[in-house]
């Protein structure tokens, strides 16, 4: 018989029975009626072609056709048993793997991490560049926080409100600061007196004195609070900002939620 033709409920039904030789003892442990393990016995019997109890003035009997594949039967679930447990292990890691901006994760999410890991002295993080691209499944991921105008084919929460920001420095140069993929809210930001890698090094550069950035607020809050870098102008609005994303299976992890909350919470 094909794995894809295995009776599974019937054998579940034929395992509870036999072990307490009662169709009502059997329908309690499964929490159905007695006529419904009835059914799934006569209907595995057909499948079968094989009789697999039979009434006594004793009380209910295997016969040797149903006592026959007990042992294989319970050794089969045992194995099930242990390749659910197996495939919950990772539900119950307190390992989390992050994709996320270099820039990101220096400026805004590593001390939230570091915050969030006093929590819990187990919780482990594994933190990922996302710049070069994302795989959910080569990098086994379970999140991923991008700077894009929403959630795409996954699952996903704003961090915050969508905004760009001119930021700058008392007496910096009156230039712009170019850095790649950088939207324009704010105005021109091309052929400035300085390129950088990303909005992260923009802000460092701005601080420095090299000109004003356009940079996504989110980014520049520390930097601004901190007196390192002033607003020049104030936050527009993006169609563009840091989204949280997982696809379903790793956004309904107990662990994902977790996280999920003390970064937006």
């Amino acid at each position: 018989m094909k794995r894809t033709h295995l009776p599974l409920n019937g054998l579940r039904v034929l395992d509870a029975a036999a072990r307490h030789l009662s169709f009502t003892r059997a329908a309690d442990e499964l929490a159905v009626t007695p006529a419904a393990v009835g059914q799934q016995i006569r209907a595995l019997e057909d499948t079968l072609g094989v009789v697999l109890f039979r009434r006594t003035a004793k009380g209910l009997e295997l016969t040797p056709e149903g006592a026959a594949g007990l042992e294989a039967l319970r050794a089969g679930f045992l194995q099930f048993e242990e390749a659910v447990r197996a495939m919950q292990a990772g539900q119950s890691s307190k390992t989390l793997t992050i994709a996320a901006p270099r820039d990101l994760t220096a400026k805004w999410l590593a001390p939230r991490l570091a915050a969030y890991g006093r929590t819990d002295p187990e919780l482990r993080f594994v933190l990922i560049s996302s710049d070069e691209g994302l795989d959910f499944t080569q990098a086994n991921l379970d999140i991923a926080i991008c700077l894009v105008d929403g959630p795409g084919e996954h699952e996903g929460l704003a961090l915050a409100p969508a905004g760009f920001v001119t930021v700058g420095s008392e007496g910096g140069a009156d230039a712009p600061i170019a850095w790649p993929g950088a939207p324009d809210p704010c105005g021109e930001t091309k052929g400035g007196t300085l390129s950088v890698a990303d909005a992260g090094i923009a802000i460092d550069a701005a601080a420095s004195g090299f000109g004003h950035a356009c940079v996504p607020l989110l980014l520049a809050e520390a930097d601004i609070e901190a007196g390192r870098v002033a607003m020049i102008e104030p936050a527009k609005e993006s169609s563009r900002g840091y989204w949280i994303v997982a696809p379903l299976p790793q956004w309904r992890q107990k662990k994902v939620k977790a996280l999920v909350a003390a970064l937006v919470g």
